[in-house]
């Protein structure tokens, strides 16, 4: 089965996709300055965006891990995240308090998919 990246660097690949399968890097949001909502909201959009890139959508989408800076952002992260995720289309999904690469950053969110 082949093995197709996106957007590599030496690094990482921000999309990897073999056979039926999308993983993508975890997005973390353009602007670090913004609050929780706002960060979510972009994080959201650039999944948006890589997943159709690689030929799917956020309804495709299997497993979500979600790293958030503090739990005290975990309902407003909720809600930005259940106004994004369509009904009958939850993926599983685990959410946990980690710091991340830098203060500012509040929301990563890595993604699994089918195509």
């Amino acid at each position: 089965m082949s093995i197709t990246r996106h957007h590599t660097n030496q690094r990482m690949s921000q999309i990897v996709i073999h056979g039926d399968t999308i993983y993508l890097a975890g997005q973390v949001a353009a602007d670090a300055s913004a609050d929780i909502t706002i960060q979510t909201q972009q994080v959201l959009q650039k999944i948006d965006t890589l997943l159709a890139e690689a030929g799917s959508d956020k309804n495709k989408i299997l497993s979500a891990q979600i790293w958030i800076a503090s739990m005290g952002h975990f309902a407003q992260m909720n809600e930005v995240w259940d106004a994004w995720v369509a009904d009958g289309h939850a993926p599983a999904r685990a959410c946990i308090e980690a710091r991340l690469a830098t203060p500012d950053l509040l929301v990563e969110v890595g993604i699994v998919a089918a195509v």
